[in-house]
Parts: structure tokens; C-alpha cells; sequence
């Protein structure tokens, strides 16, 4: 119904925003994310105008208005709602804690256990959003383990970081610590699993 709103924005609380347009106060709900970029635009009393993405959600017991500061971040959120068992109030909590590109490189890496961390989002949650959104977010920023070359996993040993990724580590501290094993390619992969999970 909505793509953006355009006007002053008049107060920003908690978890939520109020944007003036041509003298109607609009009420959104707004991440984390979004609620830090609004307030860093209010100093000294200062009511910018500003202009926030929108979503128009309505449901038998509500109808409700989310705002975002960026349309990347609207266009994730639609994303994250479009997972089954992921409502808004779950795919704010995700975006309050991770920006578009964080949530990607998570995704990327299969990183359940830092998608989990937002509030109201369980492990298994955590484990749909990375499944139903592998190839559909673009990790753009770097990650902590760019820059470091490592041989090729054989396979028992990929099977292993694959079984770690499953337990909620990241697929970069998986693959690590497999690679880590004393004579990987000739223990199964159990035994990598075993011998893994004690380094970890």
C-alpha cells in the first residue's frame, strides 16, 4: 500500500517512530538498526525530515506500519516474514541485532548461533532462516576470515564441518577446527567429529 513516507520526523521511542506527513502523525515500528540511524539525526533538537521504506501489515487483531531506513533493509524484513514462523516482531528483533550485510555473511556462513541471538528467535528458528535464505542474501562485507588460505577438506572432513554447522558453529570456526585435526584424511568422520568438538 505504502513504499516510502516522506516528512518530519517527530519523535523516535522505543522500538517504534513517528513521522509527520502533511500533518498526519504516522506510528512505525522500526528496528534497532533504524531506530540508531533516526536519533543520530536529531541533536540539538533538530526534527529532520526524513524518508523511511515502508510495510503495511494487517492482520484479524491488527493492522500496523513498519518503517526502514534503508530499502535494503525492507526489502530483507519482507524476506524474514516470508519464512514460515517468522513474524515481524521476530524479523525486527533480527535486524535490530544484524544489518542487511551482517545478516548475509550469518546466512553465508551458516552462523545459527549468532542468528539466534536476537531476542524472541530460537535455535531452530535461527536454523529455517539460514536455510530458506542460503543464495538469496549478498554478503558484502568481508569476513573474519578473509585473507586466510586453507587446503581443500577431504571429504569425511567436510561431512564433519557440515555435522558442526548443524550444532550452531559458524561454518568458518567448523571448517577451522577440522582443519586443525592431526591426520584428518585418514580418520573417519565421526572421529573428526569427536576430536573437534573438544578443540571447540
Amino acid at each position: 500500500m505504502f513504499y516510502y513516507l516522506n516528512g518530519t520526523l517527530e519523535h523516535v521511542g522505543d522500538g517504534f517512530a513517528v513521522v509527520d506527513c502533511g500533518g498526519v502523525g504516522y506510528k512505525l515500528n522500526v528496528s534497532g538498526t533504524t531506530s540508531s540511524q533516526l536519533l543520530a539525526l536529531t541533536g540539538a533538537g533538530a526534527r529532520p525530515t526524513v524518508r523511511l521504506y515502508t510495510h503495511f501489515s494487517v492482520r484479524e487483531d491488527a493492522a500496523e506500519l513498519f518503517g526502514f531506513y534503508t530499502s535494503e533493509e525492507l526489502d530483507t524484513f519482507r524476506l524474514l516474514i516470508g519464512i514460515s514462523g517468522v513474524g515481524p516482531k521476530a524479523a525486527l528483533s533480527v535486524l535490530s541485532l544484524l544489518s542487511p550485510a551482517s545478516l548475509a555473511e550469518a546466512v553465508a556462513g551458516q552462523d545459527v548461533k549468532m542468528i539466534s541471538r536476537a531476542p524472541g528467535v530460537g535455535t531452530k528458528t535461527a536454523q529455517r532462516i539460514v536455510l530458506e535464505l542460503s543464495g538469496k542474501l549478498v554478503a558484502t562485507a568481508a569476513s573474519s576470515s578473509a585473507g586466510v588460505t586453507r587446503a581443500p577438506l577431504g571429504s569425511a572432513a567436510a561431512d564433519a564441518a557440515d555435522a558442526l554447522v548443524v550444532l550452531g558453529y559458524s561454518r568458518a570456526d567448523a571448517q577451522a577446527v577440522v582443519a586443525s585435526v592431526d591426520g584428518a584424511d585418514s580418520k573417519t568422520t565421526e572421529e573428526i567429529i569427536r576430536l573437534a568438538l573438544m578443540r571447540l
